[in-house]
């Protein structure tokens, strides 16, 4: 599969932060949308569903584990990477053990974040097939 294949979900309450990891990854090649904050995100799911999606933890409203588990419950197939400023060791086991594909901790480097994407898509059909 092409990198092109991959449509992403970024979800983090940082505007600035979601919009320029939305323009670096659509750079690569992929689809990628954007949601502000657990709601929206959710709202997102249900129009368009992503293969993969990038969700900060910390945010006002619905905080990031909340919705990993809703995500989880309803489109059990799409894969989840945390990626926080905020993270402790506490809250990546609870994102394991939700059934979340990786944890990753802010600032992450573009090419390894593009590889764990790449990695959660293969994963995903894999599962689906």
């Amino acid at each position: 599969m092409k990198q092109k294949d991959v449509k992403v979900l970024v979800v983090d309450d940082e505007v600035a932060f979601a919009n320029t990891l939305a323009q670096r990854l659509k750079m690569r090649d992929m689809e990628v949308g954007t949601a502000y904050d657990g709601e929206q995100a959710l709202s997102k799911l249900r129009e368009k569903t992503p293969d993969v999606i990038i969700l900060d933890l910390k945010m006002p409203g619905m905080h990031g584990m909340d919705v990993l588990k809703e995500i989880k419950r309803g489109y059990p197939h799409i894969q989840v990477i945390l990626l926080t400023g905020h993270g402790t060791d506490r809250d990546e086991e609870e994102a394991r053990r939700l059934g979340g594909f990786d944890f990753l901790n802010k600032p992450a480097d573009i090419d390894h974040l593009e590889r764990k994407i790449r990695k959660a898509f293969q994963e995903k059909l894999e599962r689906t097939m």
